[in-house]
């Protein structure tokens, strides 16, 4: 079974099976244009922590029918991830924020998919003041632009 190289950003040297790998589609590219076979594929936007847990992913997913399919009728609904993909998205927000960037820069859709979904359903019947906290994000709206924005928005909170 062949295997590759590929180097996090902070110079970690990771070697995994090719059809890990291949779960990518950055990284698939990369070596469809790349001739060298010996030299380490570099991921300057991916560090050791994190790729280390992307190629778990993928190692447990390298079987799956195809990895990096849209599967669009799949993406409305947030009940579906599986118990395996729930417990290794049971990290903290730093990890699923790096974990989904990583997802995304790597053009992995199925972990991107799922990192998604976690953060919807994290969100999902929380008012907004209740997302602010649960993200620590600052509300920079005043009172009068809150209100115009509630006020536009009042046919949707109807639902």
């Amino acid at each position: 079974m062949p295997f590759i190289k590929l180097q996090s950003s902070d110079d970690v040297i990771f070697e995994t099976d090719l059809q890990v790998a291949m779960c990518s589609g950055t990284i698939k590219s990369m070596l469809e244009s790349c001739a060298a076979e010996d030299e380490a594929v570099p991921l300057p936007n991916v560090n050791s922590a994190i790729l280390r847990k992307v190629l778990e992913w993928a190692e447990y997913h390298k079987s799956d029918v195809n990895p990096m399919a849209n599967e669009d009728d799949d993406d409305k609904r947030t009940d579906d991830i599986t118990p395996w993909d729930k417990q290794f998205l049971e990290v903290d927000q730093g990890t699923l924020f790096e974990l989904t960037m990583a997802a995304n820069y790597l053009n992995i859709q199925g972990l991107l998919r799922v990192a998604c979904k976690t953060v919807a359903n994290m969100i999902k019947g929380k008012t907004p003041e209740d997302i602010r906290q649960t993200f620590n994000i600052k509300n920079d709206f005043t009172p009068a632009e809150e209100a115009l924005v509630r006020m536009e928005n009042e046919w949707h909170e109807d639902n």
